[in-house]
């Protein structure tokens, strides 16, 4: 198994710290509004990146942060007059109900910044012991010009990195690379008591001590979008690595950036979505498809054409499935012929093919056609007449690789029961056989407004969730 590591510029080959063990790390929101649809693909990334390392047989810690203090919270909560802890609480829930939609797997432990002050300073302590950080007027500052491998990550030497920095108003660091370890108090912010006086952390040095408690010194992965890879996880490597003296993460990845219609998603375009806005329109399993059927590395243009696209692609994988769970009910267990050991081998090897591109750094695009490889192979080969093993393997295979990215949610969590649906049907088909075709009528009317598709067949009447 190869995964692409913007720490070297290659794929190397992925081999766990611990046995079977995989410690993943991932930058989670700063809680001060709702998440982006750009964070939703690096979020859904990471969440397809667990699973299939969960289908592979790893024992996964995945551990995703929630910046709860910072400058954008500070002004919001002042804007809306309230706290900085009652925002972040507030937006921390709006995350879980907009994740909890795209179907991403809650965090084995979500940490927030605001429940680790204790250890940030002890961090930033042995820092300024070993040189690495120097304290003026309150404020502490990690001086990078002393991490010698600065700037390994983002593959710049310090001095090109420098183009651009500048010292702030009110910063008094001694040089514009140098960075905020921690920030000492203005009026009216949120502050704790330090050796250097009240204040309050700055955003690099939470994620160094958040992944470290929870993860170890050295993580397996750590990712995040394409933005953080400097200044933010150069930041991190430094600050954790002079701390410790072994390296922060073994491999760095980082998504793709997501554009609106072949521009860059920014507010000044009125191109800027949140999550919540997309799903005032969209299915949120249709945008996890579109997002995974382009490869996590590369960029991917959000359209409403291509999101047309992926409602179609989507519905026939469905259609497939609702195919396959008619024709079970009414299926036999016969003896395979010939030809039907041919097609369980063709299945096999689609999924073969399917985790050859996983595999491949997480191809996705490809893994995607080989469950429509399946749909083919069984749209070609299976009918009503057909052994009821060869459906259930079918079924059961599509449901299972569909899983690991994250789709049929639909499927398998059904609101209403097979049996009531079965049974409702049934009331139908007797209300036909009376001629009362109102009442008839009206049972179609409401399955149908449960989700619930009829479709009358010679073979009889099959249904199928929308």
């Amino acid at each position: 198994m190869k995964i692409y590591n913007t720490l070297t510029r290659k794929k190397e080959e992925f081999v766990p710290i611990k046995d079977n063990k995989v410690s993943i790390y991932t930058c989670g929101p700063t809680v001060y509004d709702f998440f982006h649809v750009g964070n939703a693909r690096v979020f859904m990334t990471f969440d397809m990146v667990r699973n299939y390392l969960e289908f592979r047989g790893y024992d996964v810690t995945f551990v995703q942060n929630f910046t709860d203090i910072d400058d954008k919270m500070i002004n919001r909560a002042n804007e809306e007059d309230t706290t900085v802890k009652e925002l972040g609480e507030r937006f921390i829930q709006e995350y879980f109900k907009d994740a909890d939609a795209l179907g991403i797997t809650r965090a084995d432990v979500h940490p927030r910044a605001t429940e680790h002050i204790g250890e940030i300073i002890d961090l930033i302590e042995i820092l300024v012991e070993k040189g690495y950080a120097y304290e003026i007027n309150g404020d502490v500052y990690y001086e990078t010009r002393k991490f010698k491998d600065y700037g390994k990550l983002s593959h710049q030497n310090i001095d090109e990195l420098e183009t651009g920095a500048r010292i702030e108003p009110g910063e008094k660091k001694k040089d514009p690379m140098d960075f905020a370890l921690w920030k000492a108090q203005k009026p009216g912010e949120p502050a704790w008591d330090s050796p250097w006086g009240k204040g309050r952390p700055g955003w690099h040095i939470e994620c160094s001590i958040m992944a470290m408690k929870y993860l170890g010194e050295t993580i397996d992965i750590h990712g995040g979008g394409p933005d953080l890879i400097f200044p933010h996880h150069e930041n991190e490597i430094a600050q954790s690595e002079a701390a410790t003296g072994k390296p922060f993460a073994r491999f760095f990845m980082h998504v793709g950036y997501l554009n609106i219609n072949n521009q860059k998603m920014s507010k000044s375009l009125g191109n800027f979505f949140t999550v919540r806005d997309i799903l005032k329109t969209y299915d949120p399993e249709v945008l996890r498809f579109f997002m995974l059927s382009s490869h996590y590395r590369s960029p991917i243009n959000f359209s409403q054409d291509l999101m047309g696209q992926a409602k179609s692609s989507l519905e026939r994988l469905y259609n497939a499935l609702y195919s396959m769970e008619h024709l079970e009910k009414a299926a036999v267990d016969k003896n395979l012929t010939e030809n039907d050991r041919e097609y369980l081998g063709n299945l096999r090897t689609n999924k073969h093919k399917f985790i050859k591109a996983m595999d491949e750094d997480f191809n996705t695009a490809d893994a995607i056609a080989s469950l429509f490889d399946i749909v083919r192979e069984y749209n070609m080969n299976i009918d009503e007449k057909s052994s009821r093993k060869l459906i259930v393997e079918t079924k059961e295979m599509l449901l299972t690789l569909g899983s690991v990215l994250g789709l049929f949610r639909k499927f398998t969590e059904k609101t209403l029961l097979d049996e009531e649906i079965e049974h409702k049907i049934r009331e139908r088909q007797q209300a036909r056989k009376d001629k009362d075709y109102l009442l008839a009528d009206k049972i179609r009317d409401e399955l149908k407004s449960q989700g619930i598709i009829l479709e009358d067949t010679p073979a009889g009447v099959r249904w199928k969730r929308q």
